[in-house]
């Protein structure tokens, strides 16, 4: 990946973790359903077809991987 796409990843990885915890705030949604999304999008890159024009299959791992640790670390849901 390029410095540019690094970038653009981190920026869109802050500003879906500012979102999760926004409406687990504003009580639009609760820690169930964050936790859902969270989970979805690392079973939908568990799950992808890899493609060279993506990443390859390590981008998706490295994707999901991510997504589990923030997870386990629950950096995306604010708790009470």
């Amino acid at each position: 990946m390029s410095s540019v796409s690094d970038a653009a990843g981190h920026a869109a990885l802050a500003i879906c973790e500012s979102m999760l915890l926004s409406l687990t705030e504003n009580k639009i949604i609760d820690e169930t359903e964050a936790r859902a999304i969270l989970e979805d999008a690392a079973a939908a890159h568990r799950n992808a077809i890899p493609l060279v024009t993506d990443g390859g299959a390590a981008a998706h791992d490295e994707a999901a991987s991510l997504i589990e640790t923030m997870l386990k670390g629950g950096n995306s849901v604010r708790h009470a």
